[in-house]
């Protein structure tokens, strides 16, 4: 079996890309430029892989070129990749996410793909206000929320424009969304990007006063082994899945405070007080459907903001390290 996994050299995507090349499963990688397979290949093998059943190839979510290519061939893929867009405009981010994801799943339809396995975000689920703030799967952003940020502004109208795509366009193809919350977890690459970039402020000391915010922690490496199952449960067809931790949400404070709590003199300049502000509301977000029906177990989420701080530690990417 052969799959395609689109950005290559990411967070998720080179984790992802290690489980199933363990699993003996032959994967395509895309990446932007030639200039990463290094990179990536060098990744992979730090996730236990031999990289010898990899192949990578070179295409933008923002050019047509290489995406007939790229998924001939193939038995199902995994779009993991995000257009990486400096601006702040919401037409500079919305519209290459839309396109790009569009681009991606013509493609796989045309090469008779059956399934793609689409990399959202909760950020397409939870970003409009309710009354309650209690989300599952059920639940969508509505993208004429007023002040709605451009990143979930992003995911939601590129995940709406996916299940149109499959619904009037699509033909055999199959679509699972996985939505994950803030992803955190041992990295693979010695890129820190993302949320990673968050632990290297509080750890180094950078940041001096956390933001007041709730949210659910997901870990990579269970957001990762979350794709395969919905790649390879044929009743997840057509159906959104949310990937986060068990427990409450946490905020950043209660991040910090684990880091100080679990690994001491390591972690004695992370902030220790929130900015000023007013406290977040109550937040649940639902994890059952992903544990039901596609056996989803995720680690305690002490252990994953712990292991997150000492995977930087390992690679050499904190200050002092």
């Amino acid at each position: 079996m052969t799959v395609l996994v689109t950005g290559a050299s990411g967070y998720l995507a080179t984790r992802l890309i290690a489980d199933l090349l363990r699993s003996g499963t032959e994967v395509r990688g895309t990446v932007r430029s030639p200039d990463r397979e290094a990179e990536v290949r060098t990744a992979v093998r730090r996730g236990g892989a031999d990289d010898a059943g990899l192949e990578l190839v070179t295409a933008s979510l923002l050019d047509d070129d290489g995406w007939a290519a790229a998924t001939a061939g193939t038995e199902g893929v995994y779009h993991v990749a995000s257009p990486m867009i400096l601006g702040t405009e919401p037409d500079e981010v919305v519209v290459p996410a839309r396109d790009g994801t569009l681009r991606v799943l013509r493609a796989a339809r045309d090469a008779s793909v059956p399934r793609v396995v689409l990399t959202s975000s909760f950020a397409a689920v939870g970003y409009s206000p309710k009354p309650v703030r209690d989300y599952d799967e059920s639940d969508w952003t509505d993208p004429e929320t007023p002040g709605l940020p451009a990143y979930p502004l992003s995911k939601a109208v590129a995940e709406r424009a996916a299940w149109d795509f499959v619904s009037h366009n699509g033909g055999d193809l199959e679509l699972v969304a996985i939505n994950p919350t803030w992803i955190a977890g041992p990295t693979l690459t010695t890129a820190a990007r993302s949320s990673l970039q968050v632990f290297t402020a509080m750890l180094d000391g950078t940041m001096t006063a956390t933001p007041r915010q709730l949210f659910g922690i997901a870990d990579v490496r269970d957001v990762a082994q979350l794709h395969v199952a919905a790649m390879t449960t044929p009743d997840a067809a057509g159906k959104r899945y949310l990937a986060l931790a068990d427990g409450p949400t946490t905020t950043f404070l209660g991040v910090a405070n684990v880091l100080r709590e679990r690994l001491g003199a390591f972690a004695s300049r992370v902030p220790t007080v929130e900015a000023p502000g007013d406290d977040p509301t109550p937040l649940v977000i639902h994890n059952e459907r992903a544990k039901r029906e596609l056996g989803f177990r995720p680690r305690p989420v002490e252990d994953t903001i712990v292991e997150t701080a000492e995977g930087l530690r390992e690679l050499g990417l904190l200050a002092g390290s």
